[in-house]
């Protein structure tokens, strides 16, 4: 039975060679067999057609599947072209957003020209910094002395209040936010002979972003809308730097009368602070400052 099978694989093997070979030589002009297999063409034409046809699609699949291959090794390169000049764009308007700022910074040492501006890098700021202080990347190397001051006045690129520097070592410094209930700070409103008040940070406002504005002059009033800016009293802060605008006014009694302050500075999206520095000078005087949360950490 084996030698049965075998010899009908053989004889299959055998002819499908033979018809090939057949096909193959008859196809060469001039060749003898060409004349003598024309007989045969009619049998043989539609063979070699659909072995050509086959032949035909079988490399057509092979080339496209070449071509897809190359297609999206083409997108792919294409893709990471792409990431890579967004990367870049987005590297040039951060640099171009910094630029701006530190340009607007200039101004800082116009308008102070009383004061030394070293100017940091915010290094580390916790999820909710409306409780906690704001490290920055200049320390008494930098001239931050707390041997000769209590605190020094921090602001960003816009001359807006930031808080103030309460203490440092080598290398950095912590400031303590506006927005910290252990923040205070004369004010005034911005108008010839605006009435002077006190903007402090309160626990209760800290996170819907805002300020309280307390100690109104019996007599006088605030209004929404009135900007506010430090009035120079005390020592640290210099007189005119830019705090916020009133948000909201409370007269419950003649007692308890508040305002409520949005600050200039948005503390979630500053990267740097500019330290103001007094130039040292013979009257040098300094505020003495009852910080409640010098342990802050």
């Amino acid at each position: 039975m084996k030698k049965i099978i075998s010899s009908k694989i053989f004889i299959t093997v055998l002819v499908t060679v033979l018809i090939i070979i057949v096909i193959i030589f008859s196809s060469i002009p001039g060749n003898p067999i060409h004349s003598l297999t024309r007989p045969l063409s009619v049998v043989l034409n539609p063979i070699q057609n659909a072995v050509s046809f086959v032949g035909d699609r079988i490399g057509s699949f092979f080339s496209a599947v070449t071509e897809g291959m190359d297609i999206r090794e083409e997108n792919q390169e294409l893709k990471e072209e792409i990431a890579k000049l967004e990367y870049e764009l987005s590297q040039s308007e951060e640099a171009t957003r910094r630029w701006e700022e530190l340009k607007d910074a200039f101004q800082i040492k116009d308008t102070f020209e009383q004061y030394e501006i070293i100017g940091s890098s915010i290094l580390t700021r916790e999820a909710d910094e409306w409780f906690s202080v704001i490290r920055i990347d200049s320390g008494s190397k930098d001239g931050l002395n707390f041997e000769l001051y209590d605190a020094f006045a921090a602001v960003d690129a816009r001359m807006n209040l930031v808080g103030r520097v309460i203490s440092s070592d080598n290398d950095t410094a912590k400031v303590l936010p506006l927005l910290h209930e252990g923040f205070s700070v004369s004010a005034k409103v911005d108008t010839v002979n605006g009435i002077v008040v006190r903007v402090t940070g309160e626990n209760q406002l800290k996170q819907s972003g805002l300020c309280k504005v307390s100690m109104i002059p019996e007599g006088m009033s605030l209004n929404v809308g009135d900007v506010l800016v430090t009035s120079g009293k005390g020592g640290v802060f210099p007189a005119g730097i830019p705090i916020g605008v009133i948000d909201s006014v409370h007269n419950d009694s003649e007692l308890n009368r508040y305002a409520t302050l949005r600050p200039y500075t948005n503390l979630y999206e500053i990267k740097d602070v500019f330290v103001m520095i007094p130039e040292p000078s013979d009257d040098d005087s300094s505020e003495s400052i009852q910080i409640a949360s010098d342990t802050a950490t």
